[in-house]
C-alpha cells in the first residue's frame, strides 16, 4: 500500500528506470529491481503495476542505509484492490464489482495519474464498509423497501446480500433490491460463479460443484451457478495474456494503458478490446479466441454485435497468425498495416 504521507514518492519501473539512467528494457533484462537486498514493491504482490518507494530505491542504490516505511495502518493509506478486498473481507472480483459504487469512484485515486492502478484512502473503504446492507445501525436497504438499484451496482448489492446469507433466494433479490425478477435471477448466478471461481483458484483441486458445496449455496441453485463459474474460469485464463498485450502495446505507444476486460460472446467464446493511440489508423484493436487479432472500426463498440461468423469489410485488418502472437510480433504487424494505408 501507500503509506499516508508517501503519494509524493510512489515510483513505477520506469520511473526507476530513469532514476538509474538506464533504459526501461535494460532494467528489466537485468532485473536491477530484484538484486538482493532491493527495496520490495509498496504495491500488494498481485497487483498488476509494481510500484516503489523512491526514497527507499534512490537510498539503495547510492548505497545508503534504506529508510523504513510505517508499519502502522493510517486512514490515509492509500489501497489497491487487493488491499482494499483485504481490508473488506471479500474477493478482488468482488471488489471489481464494488467499485463502481459511487461512495467509492468519487474517492478513486489514480497512481501515477496516467494510465495508473486505482487506489482508495482505507477511511473509504472502511466508510463503505460499515455502510453496507445489514452491517451496522442503519446501514443498507430493508427487505422490501422497493428501491431500484442501477445496473452498475446490482451485482455488488446481491454479493452483500449473499455475504449476509448464501441461501439467498431469487425472491429475496427481488424484494430487497426492488428488480424484476429476471435481472434478479440472472445477477444472482453470475455473482454465485464468480464466486465459486474465487475458491476454485484460491484451492486448485477443489471442483467447482465442490466450491458451491463449501459455499453453502442450495443444491438447487447449483447446476446454474457451477456453469457460471466455470464461464468465469475461462474468462479469466485469457487476461494474462490479454493484459500483457495491452501493457505490451501501452509501452510502445501505439495503445492506451487499460485494465483488460473479457467480454463472453454467444457460445461462450471471449473476445477483448484495446483502444489505439491517435494516428495509428484504426480506433481499437480487437482479440477473439475464434480468430486472433484484428483491426475495429469503431471505438465506442469495437467488438460489435457476434454473429457466429469472421468479421470482414472495410477497415478491419487482421494481424500476425494464430490466436496467441507475441506481443512485439502483433506491434510489428500492425505497423506493417499502417504502412500499407
Amino acid at each position: 500500500m501507500i503509506r499516508a504521507g508517501r503519494l509524493k514518492y510512489v515510483q513505477t519501473l520506469a520511473g526507476l528506470a530513469e532514476q538509474l539512467g538506464v533504459s526501461y528494457g535494460t532494467l528489466r533484462n537485468k532485473r536491477l529491481h530484484a538484486v538482493e537486498g532491493h527495496p520490495a514493491p509498496i504495491s500488494s504482490p498481485t497487483a498488476r503495476v509494481q510500484l516503489w518507494d523512491s526514497e527507499q530505491t534512490a537510498a539503495f542504490h547510492a548505497g545508503k542505509p534504506v529508510p523504513a516505511l510505517s508499519d502502522t495502518d493510517d486512514d490515509q493509506d492509500l489501497l489497491d484492490r487487493h488491499e482494499a478486498a483485504l481490508e473488506l473481507g471479500v474477493s478482488a472480483a468482488t471488489w471489481n464489482g464494488y467499485k463502481s459504487d459511487p461512495r467509492l469512484a468519487e474517492h478513486v485515486v489514480q497512481v501515477p495519474e496516467e494510465g495508473g492502478t486505482e487506489h482508495w484512502p482505507r477511511y473509504v473503504v472502511r466508510e463503505f464498509k460499515n455502510s453496507r446492507p445489514g452491517r451496522g445501525a442503519g446501514g443498507g436497504r430493508r427487505t422490501g423497501s422497493g428501491d431500484v438499484v442501477p445496473r452498475d451496482q446490482l451485482q455488488p448489492r446481491i454479493a452483500e446480500l449473499l455475504d449476509a446469507n448464501p441461501a439467498v433466494t431469487v425472491g429475496d433479490v427481488v424484494d430487497a433490491l426492488g428488480v424484476v425478477f429476471p435481472t434478479a435471477q440472472a445477477g444472482l448466478v453470475r455473482v454465485r460463479g464468480r464466486r465459486i471461481a474465487d475458491l476454485v483458484e484460491a484451492e486448485p483441486g477443489l471442483t467447482a460443484a465442490q466450491a458451491a458445496e463449501r459455499l453453502g449455496f442450495p443444491k438447487a441453485t447449483r447446476k446454474g451457478a457451477v456453469a457460471a463459474a466455470e464461464a468465469e474460469l475461462h474468462a479469466r485464463s485469457a487476461l494474462p495474456y490479454l493484459q500483457n498485450v495491452a501493457d505490451a502495446l501501452a509501452r510502445a505507444g501505439v495503445a492506451e494503458p487499460v485494465q483488460v476486460e473479457v467480454r463472453q460472446l454467444a457460445g461462450g467464446h471471449l473476445a477483448a478490446a484495446v483502444p489505439l493511440a491517435e494516428g495509428q489508423g484504426a480506433p481499437a484493436l480487437v482479440w477473439d479466441e475464434r480468430f486472433g487479432w484484428r483491426t475495429a472500426t469503431s471505438r465506442r463498440h469495437p467488438i460489435g454485435k457476434d454473429a457466429g461468423t469472421r468479421p470482414e469489410g472495410e477497415g478491419i485488418h487482421y494481424l500476425a497468425s494464430g490466436t496467441h502472437p507475441d506481443p512485439e510480433v502483433l506491434i510489428g504487424s500492425l505497423a506493417k498495416v499502417g504502412a500499407q494505408r
